[in-house]
């Protein structure tokens, strides 16, 4: 029930600002003492049901740029699976302290963007491939961030908000599908050596399903009912007082 609750806040908050739902899971199954390998591969697994069903309302919304698209989606791709191999081949207590300054320093960047107008002018090719390997490499690698670092990227760049959104929600649906697809390969492989402890994780995996699928609908009251600054600054908040205690921990084990 608990792991649902997340679920659903996570879906509420990723429907109604295009982000959000992977960072705001993961920080918590960290807070809990779950592995990032373990973490990242629980949220991209609940993904696959969430992304599927944001993508299709966005597709049916005609929010999508298929020329954006078509440039996004590879080397989000990539990236990805770079990132879920990176993760898996490493030590988990090393890496989660990084993991953590990570979601710590995307959930300072929402806050700081809750404070910024951004223009709208067409997105130049360019920074397209870079933020989408990015995104794709520390979504996978922090089990969050496509949504944050790409969808505030392109808006940076001047990208009409109803296609970003609806453009990196569509393509996440296949960001996540490689990414647990690379997880996978590692656990037939061997290469994760870790792998066996995830079928602990399996609760957290169904609650983070449950309460996504359930909020999912929500999304367009959501927008209308909250603005999108003060949803921003409440996530953005939530992130960095969470990965400040894991912090914390770290520094002062009990």
């Amino acid at each position: 029930m608990l792991f649902a609750a997340v679920g659903f806040l996570a879906q509420a908050v990723d429907g109604a600002l295009g982000m959000a739902y992977g960072v705001i899971s993961s920080t918590t199954l960290l807070a809990f003492g779950v592995s990032p390998a373990h973490a990242s591969a629980a949220v991209h697994a609940a993904e696959l049901f969430t992304t599927a069903a944001s993508g299709s309302a966005h597709l049916y919304h005609r929010n999508i740029d298929w020329r954006l698209f078509r440039r996004l989606a590879p080397f989000g791709i990539l990236g990805g699976c770079l990132g879920a191999y990176v993760l898996t081949s490493v030590d988990a207590a090393t890496v989660k302290p990084y993991v953590t300054a990570y979601l710590a320093a995307v959930g300072l960047w929402l806050i700081v963007r809750s404070f910024r107008k951004l223009p709208t002018r067409p997105v130049s090719g360019r920074v397209v491939a870079p933020l989408g390997a990015a995104g794709g490499f520390l979504d996978a690698a922090g089990g969050g961030g496509w949504g944050p670092i790409v969808t505030t990227g392109l808006l940076g760049a001047g990208g009409a908000p109803r296609y970003v959104i609806g453009t990196v929600n569509a393509s996440e649906f296949l960001i996540t599908l490689s990414v647990s697809l690379t997880f996978l390969f590692a656990v037939l492989s061997g290469h994760w050596e870790e792998a066996g402890e995830i079928a602990d994780n399996l609760a957290a995996v169904a609650g983070l399903i449950a309460g996504g699928l359930f909020a999912a609908p929500l999304a367009g009251w959501m927008v209308k009912a909250l603005h999108e600054t003060l949803l921003l600054r409440l996530v953005g908040t939530l992130i960095v007082l969470i990965a400040g205690w894991q912090t914390l921990q770290y520094s002062w084990p009990v």
